[in-house]
């Protein structure tokens, strides 16, 4: 199994640091760093082997931190720091994308503008506006099946689906709590719930309205070469069961926000007992949308469990294996990556947005962006009334570097890989993982340098 043989490369400092309470030493960051490459490298050099063997490779890197650190800490450790990770991470994760993931693919749209390049920018504009409200990963499944369908005509689309990822899966998140789980966290810290519409819409236009303007001449250029679209039909929706199965989503997930009852103690890890019933909430929208929605509006939506199954598999490796690294941000200035983050303050100790902005970006890109955006709360000093008064340039510098950079890479953000398996399944072959981040960084690059001169000076 890859990864396996990590215990022997440890030297004893670095096996000393893996035992709770201390600070893990950089060589434990190898199994994320393999799932990465894995992910990255995998699917160009043996494609054959990643489709089909996926998940034990993705299992093949979770054992490659897990033994190690029973050997060293102990078994019960190991055990209770995947627990941990399941718990308190991933389940609520993957339970929230698979009612998304449900509910979005029995939305069936059929007809309005989409299919022409004025229209396909709508849907778009449409999708920032939506995300904000149900979310990016609720607004991208919502959306993601109609605009491809649309477009069934064209052999070229490649494009719709990355501006579509670094818009709609991600952009679009940074104007409420609901639109992506960092300021959602930041909700839960004590942030208002307007402050992201306040703060951090004129970013987000700043990033968006160029994007959706060269997406149109893109678009319109791509168009004049393909045959002509179908006529436009009148806007149809079907599924109006799931709408209304959105709306109790986008409700749990608020209602977890504003009613702490306190914890439960769940195998020894302690839970809040506000997300164990949003746990169950959510997993009865899925039933309930798996057996009310006809099958032929799944079936319009070409609708198949592939995309949340890969989503499943890699996240579940990613959640484990980054729990070093993440110890590794968390400990701050005492921790091996130190000389990175004391990048974010001047030669005086005060902080400085634009550091805070390309850093939480840039690692929120390749980690968890919600627990990397609560490292650098935390950084900044985690008190929300000085973070959204005096020292709201660096909120707004985080805040919105975890939003933006989610688009630079398929694991930035959750809904990125989903779309991708979608636009896959139904005939656009997309690029492998640095073929997408050669596309993102062209587009997302010189509208994050604009950002950050902007507002970050």
């Amino acid at each position: 199994m890859p990864g396996t043989g990590l215990l022997a490369l440890l030297p004893a400092p670095a096996l000393a640091a893996a035992t709770p309470g201390s600070v893990p030493g950089l060589v434990w960051g190898l199994p994320f760093l393999g799932m990465l490459l894995s992910i990255g490298l995998m699917p160009m050099l043996a494609e054959r082997l990643w489709h089909r063997r996926m998940g034990l490779i993705a299992f093949g890197w979770t054992l490659g931190l897990v033994l190690p650190l029973a050997a060293t800490a102990g078994a019960a450790a190991a055990l209770a720091a995947v627990w941990h990770a399941v718990l308190i991470e991933y389940l609520p994760f993957v339970v929230l994308l698979v009612a998304l993931f449900t509910t979005g693919g029995g939305i069936l749209i059929r007809g309005g503008p989409a299919g022409r390049p004025g229209g396909n920018t709508a849907m778009l504009a449409l999708g920032i506006v939506l995300a904000g409200i149900m979310g990016t990963t609720g607004a991208a499944m919502v959306l993601i099946h109609q605009l491809l369908r649309a477009n069934a005509h064209r052999r070229r689309r490649l494009h719709l689906v990355i501006f579509f990822i670094v818009l709609v899966a991600n952009v679009g998140g940074a104007t409420t709590p609901l639109g992506d789980p960092p300021l959602y966290l930041g909700f839960l810290h004590g942030i208002p719930f307007q402050w992201p519409l306040v703060n951090l819409l004129a970013p987000l236009l700043v990033v968006a309205l160029p994007l959706l303007g060269a997406f149109y001449l893109l678009d319109r250029r791509l168009a004049a070469s393909e045959g002509p679209p179908p006529p436009p039909e009148k806007i149809a929706v079907t599924g109006a069961v799931n709408i209304a199965l959105l709306g109790v989503v986008v409700a749990t997930v608020l209602g977890q926000g504003l009613w702490r009852p306190g914890p439960v103690s769940l195998f020894g890890q302690p839970i809040g007992l506000e997300r164990l019933v949003g746990l169950a909430v959510l997993g009865a929208v899925t039933l309930v949308s798996l057996q009310a929605t006809p099958r032929a509006v799944r079936q319009g939506n070409l609708f198949t469990w592939e995309p949340m199954t890969e989503v499943v598999k890699l996240f579940a490796a990613l959640f484990v294996t980054i729990i070093p690294v993440l110890g590794m941000l968390e400990a701050g200035f005492d921790g091996p990556l130190a000389p990175m983050l004391r990048l974010t303050l001047d030669v005086s100790g005060q902080p400085v947005p634009v550091a805070y902005f390309w850093l939480t970006g840039i690692l929120s890109a390749f980690l968890d962006n919600a627990p990397t955006y609560l490292v650098f709360f935390e950084l900044a000093g985690g008190d929300p009334a000085r973070l959204t008064g005096d020292l709201a340039p660096v909120l707004r510098a985080i805040s919105a570097g975890a939003v933006f950079f989610g688009g630079l890479t398929y694991i930035g953000n959750a809904p990125n890989l989903m779309v991708r398996a979608i636009a896959s399944r139904r005939g656009v072959r997309m690029p492998g993982f640095f073929g997408y981040m050669l596309w993102s960084v062209c587009l997302l690059g010189p509208t994050l340098l604009l950002v950050s001169l902007v507002f970050f000076r």
